[in-house]
């Protein structure tokens, strides 16, 4: 800005046609940005935040288009459903994230590469509309995988979005108050009292961890007419393992200590069927509860299912090479969940999303510089999920760890890991309320 300012103020001593300063500034300013290449983001998730983080938006006019205007730190999403934290102090509004990146609120419906054009469809007003691109990130992540299951969708709560965490949190609550009723037979309070979580995965066992934790610690003294043996959390897993990326002998910790807080751990168990309050095993079991979190995985969105002009894989990820472009495409690139690197099996995890989206911003900074590149290559650096009663487990390459130490080293990987100093600053605030005074739990 100084240097337009600067030839503003030189091309007035020469003797240039009086204009207000201010119009030859902006008109600088918009003949400087035409210069630039614009790279149309699509998503807000891991892959997009990174890399608005780190591209050069000297070099590039960045757009940013998604039905989702902020950022969600996923890894403490299973907080917020019982108030350990409050929902804001997890996201990161898009508009703030850095200057010179515009928003557009927005959901893209086609892709056509041939003309380096998308068709869009805003989210507000449902107009549809074209944007040319330069370059194309795609990083729409993945959505809950139901495995076509009947029910699935009308009757379970999924756990992958703010909305989904505040129906889940509301529904918690809403299971004691109706439990508590003096009308309440003992047959529909047990109903009411069982929260049945399917997927063993770490998001279902983290949420287990957390349920476990607000009921022996406020719901109890909350609602003291309840009986406490009558509460009951199941974990349905359709494998034999639970958390299956993690070492055995950290997977053996969790079940034992799972066991002796009571959580009901049911591994090899498919469900065939779910209705209202109401879950169906293969093998005939009926298990009648009052709440049913759904965790099983993830798979491609809609949008990317109907994208039939980019190559996909057999789970139908969009296929990327190992710099991460699109095949057969130009300019067009993907990351995270959405995508599957030729001849590579990446977990679909914040952190694999997180080292593509930092590698390709370094890849379009040194394009433009005539720099090359060489392809990605995935560092693993561990797992971390928190099992409840202040215990986590930890597993990296160099450390495995269970307990209240690897608990202290779960909570201070992440607020390290937070988005930005205002979410690193009220975190640990929130966490020191919850331990003075407890978690709130009224309904709103």
């Amino acid at each position: 800005m100084n240097s337009i300012i600067q030839t503003v103020k030189q091309n007035q001593n020469r003797g240039s046609v009086p204009v207000p300063l201010w119009h030859r500034i902006i008109s600088l300013f918009s003949k400087e940005n035409k210069k630039k290449k614009t790279l149309i983001v699509l998503g807000t998730g891991w892959g997009a935040f990174r890399l608005l983080k780190s591209v050069d938006t000297k070099e590039y006019r960045v757009l940013v288009v998604s039905p989702r205007n902020h950022f969600l730190f996923t890894p403490l999403l299973a907080i917020t459903t019982v108030g350990t934290l409050e929902f804001r102090s997890i996201s990161e509004s898009i508009r703030s994230t850095r200057r010179n990146v515009e928003y557009y609120q927005a959901e893209c419906r086609d892709i056509i590469p041939e003309t380096k054009t998308i068709k869009v469809k805003g989210v507000l007003h449902e107009k549809p509309f074209e944007m040319k691109y330069d370059k194309l990130l795609i990083a729409v992540g993945a959505q809950n995988n139901t495995f076509n299951i009947p029910g699935v969708l009308d009757h379970a709560y999924f756990l992958k979005e703010l909305p989904d965490a505040r129906r889940i949190r509301r529904r918690i609550l809403e299971c004691f108050e109706e439990a508590a009723l003096p009308d309440t037979t003992d047959s529909e309070r047990r109903r009411l009292l069982n929260f049945v979580i399917v997927g063993g995965g770490p998001t279902g066992i983290e949420f287990a961890g957390e349920l476990n934790d607000f009921f022996w610690e406020d719901l109890t003294k909350a609602f003291p007419n309840i009986p406490a043996h009558e509460v009951r959390i199941t974990v349905l897993e359709a494998s034999n393992k639970i958390l299956s990326a993690f070492d055995g002998r950290l997977v053996d910790y969790t079940m034992r200590s799972f066991r002796k807080r009571g959580i009901d751990l049911r591994t090899g168990s498919l469900v065939k069927e779910v209705k209202q309050g109401e879950v169906l095993l293969q093998d005939g079991t009926r298990i009648l509860c009052g709440l049913i979190v759904w965790s099983t995985g993830v798979a491609p969105r809609p949008f990317i299912k109907e994208l039939t002009n980019l190559p996909k894989d057999e789970f139908g990820r969009i296929m990327v090479n190992d710099h991460l472009k699109v095949k057969d495409t130009e300019d067009v690139y993907a990351v995270g969940d959405c995508s599957a690197v030729e001849g590579h099996r990446y977990p679909a995890t914040a952190q694999v999303a997180q080292q593509q989206a930092a590698y390709l911003a370094k890849s379009l900074n040194s394009e433009v510089k005539g720099k090359d590149v060489q392809p990605f290559v995935f560092h693993n650096l561990g797992m971390m999920a928190y099992i409840g009663g202040y215990s986590s487990i930890l597993d990296t390459p160099a450390i495995k760890g269970s307990g209240l130490v690897a608990w202290m080293s779960w909570r201070s990987a992440y607020l390290t890991r937070l988005g930005s100093i205002k979410s690193k600053i009220q975190v640990p605030f929130e966490w020191a309320r919850t331990f003075l005074f407890g978690r709130d739990v009224s309904t709103f």
